[in-house]
Formats: structure tokens, sequence, C-alpha cells
């Protein structure tokens, strides 16, 4: 894309790591302060984006492109009445005995749910995004052609409080929604998803599967509703694909990291467009 002229903004998910980092945070509990979430999110953005911006800028370096490449840790405005903050429903972290949960609900005072049967989890609100506070600087680094790595999981999420001022929360901003709301703000032409499949598939995993090469928005609003992309996997890419098209009147399109550039030409992919 970039060799091809296009100006950049990567995002990244941070799910796998910020459970990671939790589980280190609780298990050195007795010697060193525990992290709250917003600062699990923040490390991770610096963590991932370091990896993200090495790896990048060594290889452009190699095929000559001489292109910046900056990693902006970047905050995500929620709305504090979200009703997500009344109704956590995103599990995180290890699996605990039912004892073990039991002391931390009382001692920390984490939610807790017993899950599918392998033991309890923490679960915390995925509140929806509602702006990217770093959104201007991100924009004004695309305007210089310099590639930005923002909103790495979803953003770290905040809350603006009576005087103005932001205040991290302990909650977990769904990627997907973030992104969208990202390229929406800083008036991207295209939203690309990069996943684990190439097309996106109704009834996917089943003998009647049929994948899509492209769909419009009223199209992926009536799959959506009718149960074909579930919450848990393709359901939140879906709706940051109709909120991006439907803000911009652009385009969406969802395909694998390996079938990106054939995607780019129309070969693949799933193209969603406003009509």
């Amino acid at each position: 894309m970039l060799s091809q002229g296009w100006d950049v903004v990567l995002t990244h998910g941070n799910g796998p790591q910020v459970g990671f980092n939790l589980l280190r945070t609780e298990l050195a509990a007795e010697v060193a302060p525990p992290l709250t979430l917003d600062v699990l999110g923040a490390q991770t953005q610096g963590s991932i984006g370091y990896l993200i911006q090495q790896a990048l800028g060594n290889e452009l370096r190699r095929r000559g492109i001489r292109k910046r490449v900056v990693t902006v840790v970047t905050q995500t405005l929620v709305d504090p009445d979200d009703p997500a903050f009344h109704r956590p429903t995103k599990p995180i972290g290890r699996f605990y005995g039912k004892d073990d949960a039991e002391r931390l609900q009382i001692g920390r005072g984490w939610r807790m749910v017993e899950d599918a049967g392998r033991g309890w989890r923490r679960v915390v609100p995925s509140p929806m995004p509602v702006e990217i506070i770093e959104r201007l600087t991100v924009k004004g680094l695309v305007f210089q052609s310099i590639i930005v790595i923002a909103a790495g999981g979803g953003g770290i999420p905040v809350v603006r409080e009576d005087d103005g001022d932001l205040a991290g929360v302990e909650a977990v901003i769904d990627k997907d929604l973030a992104s969208s709301l990202l390229a929406q703000s800083i008036g991207a032409d295209l939203l690309l998803i990069c996943t684990a499949v190439e097309r996106v598939a109704l009834h996917y995993g089943k003998p009647e599967q049929r994948e899509l090469s492209s769909m419009t928005v009223g199209e992926a609003k009536q799959y959506l509703s009718q149960g074909h992309f579930p919450p848990g996997s393709m359901g939140p890419k879906i709706l940051a694909a109709i909120r991006f098209v439907e803000a911009t009147g652009g385009e969406a399109l969802i395909t694998s990291p390996e079938s990106m550039e054939r995607a780019l030409l129309g070969q693949t992919g799933t193209r969603v467009t406003g009509g």
C-alpha cells in the first residue's frame, strides 16, 4: 500500500497481551502495586507499537521507501453512563477457583462470573467508543506523510469529568469499533479490516457456507440481525464497517493479511459499500 502511494494509519488488537500483563500484575501483587486496566492498555500500546514501528521501519529501509513511522499512545473517550458499566460482559485474565473468585470480589471489587465450567473469570465493561482524543494529532501526522500506529487495543478508555479533566477507567474497548471511529475522525478513504478469513461468509462453518465478495450497508445490517455474524467474532467488524460507510460514504474492506494485496485490486475480500 505504501509503495502504491497510500497514506496509512495502523491499528491493532491487544487482547492476549493485556491478559498476560494482567496475569503478571496479579502474580506480583504481593511485591508490586497492581496496575489498572487503563495503564495496562497504555503499556501494550507502547510495546506492540514499538515492535510494529521497528519491523515496519526496517522493511521500508530495505525497500528504499523513505517514510517515517510513529506510535501515538491513544485515549478513547467513553460515556460514563454507558449501560456497559452496569453490565460488565468482557472476560479477561486467568481462570480462578470459586474460593479465590469470592476473595477477589470482596478484596478488589472485581465482578467475577463462571465461564463454561472452566472456572471463574473477571469480567469488565466494554463501552462504546465516543471520541478519539488524539485524532487531530493523528490527522496532522498523516498530512506530513508519516505512518501512524494508533488506537491500539481500542485505545485507553477514559471519561471526561465535570471539570473537563480526563480520567482512565477500568474497561476494554472493542478494537474494530474504535478503528472505525478513528477512520471516520481523520477522513479516511478506506477502512481495511484484516482478520483470519479471506472473505466474510454466511452460514460460516456449515455445509451451506457462502462467501461474499460484497454487500451493501443494508444487506450487512440484515445479515447482522439474522445472527450470521456473532458478537464474539465477525459481528464487531461488520458493525465497524457499517458505521464507517454510513458516516463517510467511503468503503470498507474485510480480508486476511495474506490476501490484502489482491483484495485491494478487487480480486478477493469482502467490500462493504453504501448502495
